[in-house]
């Protein structure tokens, strides 16, 4: 069912390791000396009886489901008792449910040690990665207030809506070249985007798809003089670097390199790592800016989230 075990025992089994974000967490742990992934037989990968068997052999599960299936396997693991696993959950279900602690660990100064405490961590979704990471700080620093109006507009590569939304580009090809979606503005990633941005007011959310693989901009936009004290891009470009300082997956990029890109972002520049980039792009004559934030939504938006986080809580 595994392979060779590694000199510090730490073992992993990843249900769903067969989907998109499965995959990607499989390829980066292959890279961890101090990590077993143990995988479970094609034919047994819904067997409730093998997985919960599985489950009670392994430090750690991560779970790559859709949220029922996720909800499940959780009980599953709780029926073990005192041999319960502790778990990364990759879906929607538990990110503001009681009792998880949320896996983005650039949230605050106090995040990071959360999740190596934590028995339940839920990954964050991509999307409200990038918001989440421009809007938290900002607020934190009292420059937004948690009351203020906030809309988030992003685009993501097709990997992001899953096997269904893959297909439709790579096999059907019956997808359009980009499409807005989730305006009916009630999607699924508004709670956990509207709670950890510290918001008390719900966000405009509109996110939309384009026709690459992965990656992904978030963007926030801001009139400045709508905000208390009336800041400059400079305050804002401030406190987003204050927050983030060693942050080793977070970069608040320097106005004078954003100043050079000439008012143009490439949605793919991060594809294969994972890292988060922050940008304050700003017209001082009309005190107006649009915050950016840019990532693989299959990196840090998914699979390099989830590694993060598997790695402070077995203390790697």
């Amino acid at each position: 069912m595994s392979t060779k075990p590694p000199a510090s025992g730490a073992r992993v089994f990843i249900d769903g390791e067969a989907g998109t974000t499965g995959l990607e967490i499989r390829e980066r742990l292959a890279a961890e000396p101090a990590v077993e992934v143990a995988s479970i037989a094609t034919d047994a990968r819904k067997d409730p009886d093998a997985r919960r068997a599985l489950m009670g052999e392994v430090d750690l599960v991560v779970l790559c489901l859709p949220d029922a299936a996720a909800i499940d396997a959780v009980g599953l693991a709780d029926s073990l008792g005192n041999r319960a696993p502790r778990i990364v959950d990759a879906s929607t279900a538990h990110r503001v449910a009681e009792g998880w602690v949320y896996g983005f660990p650039e949230l605050d100064s106090a995040q990071a040690d959360a999740i190596r405490a934590a028995k339940r961590v839920a990954n964050p979704g991509c999307y409200p990665t990038g918001g989440i990471a421009l809007i938290r700080p900002l607020v934190d620093a009292g420059l937004v207030p948690s009351d203020h109006p906030t809309t988030v507009n992003a685009v993501s590569g097709y990997s992001g809506g899953g096997k269904a939304m893959i297909e439709s580009y790579e096999v059907a090809h019956t997808a359009p070249a980009f499409e807005l979606y989730g305006l009916g503005l009630s999607h699924k990633h508004l709670p956990e985007l509207e709670r950890y941005s510290g918001l008390k007011q719900r966000p405009i959310f509109v996110p939309s798809v384009g026709n690459f693989r992965q990656g992904m901009l978030v963007s926030v936009p801001l009139h400045l003089d709508t905000l208390p004290g009336s800041p400059s891009a400079g305050d804002l470009q401030q406190a987003l670097e204050a927050h983030y300082r060693g942050a080793a997956l977070v970069r608040v990029v320097p106005a004078a390199e954003t100043a050079k890109l000439n008012g143009r972002l490439d949605a793919l520049a991060l594809n294969g790592t994972d890292k988060l980039e922050l940008y304050v792009f700003a017209n001082d004559a009309s005190r107006q800016a649009v915050l950016v934030a840019r990532l693989d939504n299959l990196g840090k938006g998914a699979a390099g989230a989830a590694v993060q986080n598997i790695k402070l809580m077995l203390g790697l």
